[in-house]
Protein backbone atom coordinates (compact mmCIF):
# COMPACT_ATOMS: atom_id res chain seq x y z
CA UNK A 1 0.00 0.00 0.00
CA UNK A 2 1.75 3.66 -0.70
CA UNK A 3 2.25 5.74 2.05
CA UNK A 4 0.17 8.47 3.15
CA UNK A 5 1.41 12.01 2.26
CA UNK A 6 1.12 13.25 6.16
CA UNK A 7 0.11 16.61 7.35
CA UNK A 8 -0.19 17.79 10.71
CA UNK A 9 -0.90 20.18 13.37
CA UNK A 10 1.44 20.72 16.73
CA UNK A 11 0.37 21.74 19.49
CA UNK A 12 -0.63 21.23 23.06
CA UNK A 13 -4.22 19.23 24.48
CA UNK A 14 -5.63 19.60 20.79
CA UNK A 15 -7.53 16.56 20.55
CA UNK A 16 -10.67 19.00 20.11
CA UNK A 17 -8.68 20.22 16.84
CA UNK A 18 -10.79 22.27 13.90
CA UNK A 19 -7.40 21.71 12.01
CA UNK A 20 -7.79 17.82 11.89
CA UNK A 21 -11.35 18.08 10.81
CA UNK A 22 -11.07 20.47 8.39
CA UNK A 23 -8.26 19.04 6.51
CA UNK A 24 -9.97 15.12 6.78
CA UNK A 25 -12.47 16.19 5.59
CA UNK A 26 -11.13 18.30 2.68
CA UNK A 27 -9.19 14.90 1.84
CA UNK A 28 -12.04 12.24 2.14
CA UNK A 29 -14.00 15.15 -0.67
CA UNK A 30 -11.39 14.94 -2.86
CA UNK A 31 -10.55 11.75 -4.87
CA UNK A 32 -7.33 13.00 -5.98
CA UNK A 33 -6.16 13.82 -2.40
CA UNK A 34 -7.30 10.24 -0.92
CA UNK A 35 -4.19 9.34 -0.24
CA UNK A 36 -3.39 12.28 2.34
CA UNK A 37 -3.77 12.36 5.80
CA UNK A 38 -3.91 15.06 8.88
CA UNK A 39 -2.97 13.82 12.25
CA UNK A 40 -2.57 15.84 15.50
CA UNK A 41 1.09 16.31 17.18
CA UNK A 42 -0.16 16.35 20.80
CA UNK A 43 3.37 17.25 22.36
CA UNK A 44 4.00 18.47 26.37
CA UNK A 45 7.11 20.45 25.05
CA UNK A 46 8.58 22.19 21.78
CA UNK A 47 11.31 20.47 22.04
CA UNK A 48 9.50 17.35 21.18
CA UNK A 49 9.05 18.87 17.79
CA UNK A 50 12.88 17.35 16.68
CA UNK A 51 11.50 13.90 16.50
CA UNK A 52 8.30 14.89 14.40
CA UNK A 53 10.78 17.02 11.75
CA UNK A 54 12.83 13.40 11.28
CA UNK A 55 9.30 11.69 9.94
CA UNK A 56 10.00 11.38 5.61
CA UNK A 57 6.32 11.10 4.95
CA UNK A 58 5.31 14.52 6.35
CA UNK A 59 4.92 17.66 3.64
CA UNK A 60 3.52 20.27 6.00
CA UNK A 61 2.48 21.69 9.88
CA UNK A 62 0.17 23.90 11.30
CA UNK A 63 1.05 25.04 14.74
CA UNK A 64 -1.39 26.63 17.74
CA UNK A 65 -1.28 27.47 21.08
CA UNK A 66 1.47 27.22 23.36
CA UNK A 67 3.92 27.14 20.30
CA UNK A 68 3.37 29.77 17.96
CA UNK A 69 6.25 31.59 19.23
CA UNK A 70 8.94 29.03 20.62
CA UNK A 71 8.78 27.51 17.32
CA UNK A 72 10.67 29.68 15.63
CA UNK A 73 14.02 28.68 17.03
CA UNK A 74 13.46 25.18 15.48
CA UNK A 75 13.01 26.26 12.06
CA UNK A 76 15.68 27.34 9.20
CA UNK A 77 14.08 29.87 7.65
CA UNK A 78 10.80 32.16 8.53
CA UNK A 79 8.99 34.61 5.31
CA UNK A 80 9.15 38.10 5.94
CA UNK A 81 5.35 38.67 7.78
CA UNK A 82 5.93 36.03 9.88
CA UNK A 83 9.45 37.19 11.01
CA UNK A 84 8.00 40.80 11.09
CA UNK A 85 4.67 39.56 13.45
CA UNK A 86 7.21 36.97 15.76
CA UNK A 87 4.41 33.71 15.65
CA UNK A 88 4.51 31.03 13.37
CA UNK A 89 1.09 28.97 12.48
CA UNK A 90 2.58 27.17 9.46
CA UNK A 91 6.22 25.18 8.51
CA UNK A 92 6.47 24.27 4.80
CA UNK A 93 9.07 22.81 3.61
CA UNK A 94 11.60 23.69 1.08
CA UNK A 95 14.77 22.79 -0.63
CA UNK A 96 15.11 20.37 2.58
CA UNK A 97 14.38 23.77 4.66
CA UNK A 98 11.70 24.30 7.48
CA UNK A 99 10.70 27.38 6.45
CA UNK A 100 7.91 29.41 9.26
CA UNK A 101 4.86 31.26 7.99
CA UNK A 102 2.16 33.01 9.50
CA UNK A 103 -1.64 32.60 7.55
CA UNK A 104 -3.67 33.79 10.62
CA UNK A 105 -3.36 37.35 9.46
CA UNK A 106 -4.53 36.54 6.12
CA UNK A 107 -7.59 34.95 7.77
CA UNK A 108 -8.09 37.72 10.42
CA UNK A 109 -8.11 40.18 7.76
CA UNK A 110 -10.76 38.04 5.44
CA UNK A 111 -12.76 37.17 8.92
CA UNK A 112 -13.04 41.13 9.43
CA UNK A 113 -13.59 42.33 6.13
CA UNK A 114 -16.23 39.23 5.51
CA UNK A 115 -18.17 40.42 8.51
CA UNK A 116 -18.15 44.10 7.64
CA UNK A 117 -16.49 45.16 11.08
CA UNK A 118 -15.73 49.10 11.01
CA UNK A 119 -16.93 51.67 13.10
CA UNK A 120 -14.51 51.06 16.28
CA UNK A 121 -12.27 53.54 17.63
CA UNK A 122 -9.66 51.33 18.73
CA UNK A 123 -8.97 48.03 19.60
CA UNK A 124 -8.53 45.85 22.96
CA UNK A 125 -6.28 42.84 22.43
CA UNK A 126 -6.62 40.35 25.08
CA UNK A 127 -3.60 38.38 25.33
CA UNK A 128 0.22 38.47 24.66
CA UNK A 129 0.79 35.27 22.63
CA UNK A 130 1.59 34.38 19.49
CA UNK A 131 -2.43 35.07 18.44
CA UNK A 132 -1.94 38.77 19.87
CA UNK A 133 1.31 39.19 17.91
CA UNK A 134 -0.81 38.71 14.28
CA UNK A 135 -3.85 41.39 15.74
CA UNK A 136 -1.28 43.62 16.63
CA UNK A 137 0.37 43.43 13.56
CA UNK A 138 -2.87 44.50 11.31
CA UNK A 139 -3.80 47.29 13.86
CA UNK A 140 -0.32 48.68 12.74
CA UNK A 141 -0.44 47.88 9.45
CA UNK A 142 -3.44 49.99 9.05
CA UNK A 143 -2.91 52.68 11.78
CA UNK A 144 -5.56 51.33 14.30
CA UNK A 145 -4.56 52.35 18.03
CA UNK A 146 -4.79 48.96 19.97
CA UNK A 147 -3.80 48.39 23.57
CA UNK A 148 -2.61 44.69 24.41
CA UNK A 149 -4.10 43.47 27.93
CA UNK A 150 -2.28 40.48 29.93
CA UNK A 151 -2.48 39.54 33.57
CA UNK A 152 0.68 40.76 34.03
CA UNK A 153 1.40 44.77 33.40
CA UNK A 154 4.34 45.59 31.95
CA UNK A 155 6.18 48.65 29.19
CA UNK A 156 4.17 46.95 26.28
CA UNK A 157 1.16 45.33 28.02
CA UNK A 158 -2.10 46.61 30.61
CA UNK A 159 -3.23 44.65 33.08
CA UNK A 160 -6.87 43.56 33.50
CA UNK A 161 -7.17 45.57 36.39
CA UNK A 162 -5.95 49.04 34.10
CA UNK A 163 -9.14 48.71 31.92
CA UNK A 164 -11.58 51.35 33.10
CA UNK A 165 -14.34 53.75 31.64
CA UNK A 166 -11.81 55.80 29.49
CA UNK A 167 -10.83 53.66 27.73
CA UNK A 168 -14.18 51.04 27.28
CA UNK A 169 -16.60 53.14 26.78
CA UNK A 170 -15.43 54.23 23.15
CA UNK A 171 -16.81 51.82 20.83
CA UNK A 172 -13.68 49.41 20.56
CA UNK A 173 -13.07 45.88 18.36
CA UNK A 174 -12.16 43.74 21.48
CA UNK A 175 -10.51 40.57 20.57
CA UNK A 176 -9.71 37.24 22.73
CA UNK A 177 -6.38 35.67 21.67
CA UNK A 178 -6.76 33.92 24.87
CA UNK A 179 -7.81 30.24 25.06
CA UNK A 180 -10.26 31.19 28.02
CA UNK A 181 -13.69 30.01 27.39
CA UNK A 182 -12.40 27.22 25.33
CA UNK A 183 -14.55 23.75 25.20
CA UNK A 184 -14.53 21.88 28.02
CA UNK A 185 -13.68 25.08 30.04
CA UNK A 186 -16.97 26.75 28.62
CA UNK A 187 -17.95 28.72 31.89
CA UNK A 188 -14.77 30.89 31.89
CA UNK A 189 -14.31 34.32 29.86
CA UNK A 190 -11.74 36.77 30.42
CA UNK A 191 -11.98 39.32 33.40
CA UNK A 192 -13.23 42.33 31.73
CA UNK A 193 -15.50 44.81 33.61
CA UNK A 194 -18.38 44.45 31.29
CA UNK A 195 -20.79 46.57 32.63
CA UNK A 196 -18.76 49.82 31.49
CA UNK A 197 -18.01 48.85 27.74
CA UNK A 198 -19.45 50.54 24.98
CA UNK A 199 -22.23 49.03 23.21
CA UNK A 200 -21.31 49.78 20.21
CA UNK A 201 -18.18 47.89 21.03
CA UNK A 202 -17.67 43.95 18.92
CA UNK A 203 -16.53 41.09 20.64
CA UNK A 204 -14.35 39.04 18.60
CA UNK A 205 -13.86 35.32 19.66
CA UNK A 206 -10.66 33.63 18.06
CA UNK A 207 -11.86 30.70 20.16
CA UNK A 208 -14.66 28.52 17.74
CA UNK A 209 -15.46 25.87 20.08
CA UNK A 210 -18.21 26.40 21.86
CA UNK A 211 -19.68 28.27 18.69
CA UNK A 212 -20.50 31.02 21.02
CA UNK A 213 -18.33 31.02 24.30
CA UNK A 214 -19.03 32.94 27.18
CA UNK A 215 -17.21 35.83 26.42
CA UNK A 216 -20.01 36.26 23.52
CA UNK A 217 -22.95 36.14 25.67
CA UNK A 218 -21.73 38.40 27.97
CA UNK A 219 -21.17 40.99 24.71
CA UNK A 220 -24.91 40.08 23.37
CA UNK A 221 -26.14 41.12 26.82
CA UNK A 222 -24.75 44.41 26.30
CA UNK A 223 -25.99 44.74 22.82
CA UNK A 224 -22.62 44.52 21.37
CA UNK A 225 -21.84 42.48 17.67
CA UNK A 226 -20.02 39.33 18.46
CA UNK A 227 -18.40 36.90 16.32
CA UNK A 228 -15.92 33.60 16.68
CA UNK A 229 -12.91 32.33 15.69
CA UNK A 230 -14.22 29.66 12.83
CA UNK A 231 -13.84 31.88 9.95
CA UNK A 232 -10.95 33.11 10.75
CA UNK A 233 -9.41 29.39 11.28
CA UNK A 234 -10.78 28.28 8.02
CA UNK A 235 -9.47 31.16 6.49
CA UNK A 236 -5.66 30.63 7.59
CA UNK A 237 -6.29 27.18 6.86
CA UNK A 238 -6.65 27.29 2.88
CA UNK A 239 -3.94 29.77 2.77
CA UNK A 240 -2.12 27.00 4.56
CA UNK A 241 -2.97 24.69 2.02
CA UNK A 242 -2.02 26.84 -0.69
CA UNK A 243 1.32 27.41 0.80
CA UNK A 244 2.04 23.57 0.84
CA UNK A 245 0.80 23.24 -2.80
CA UNK A 246 3.48 24.61 -4.21
CA UNK A 247 5.90 22.38 -3.18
Amino acid sequence: MKEKKQFGLIGRNIDYSFSRNYFTKKFSATETLSNYEYVNFDIESVEEVTSIFKQKNIHGLNVTIPYKESIINHLDELDNIAFEIGSVNTICYEDKKKIGYNTDIIGFKKAIEINGIDGFESVIILGSGGASKTVKYYCEKNNISYKIVSRKKNKDYISYNDLNKKILSDPALIVNCTPIGTYPNVNSSPNLPYDIISDKSIFFDLVYNPKETLFMKKGKEIGCLTINGYQMLKFQAEESWNLWQRN
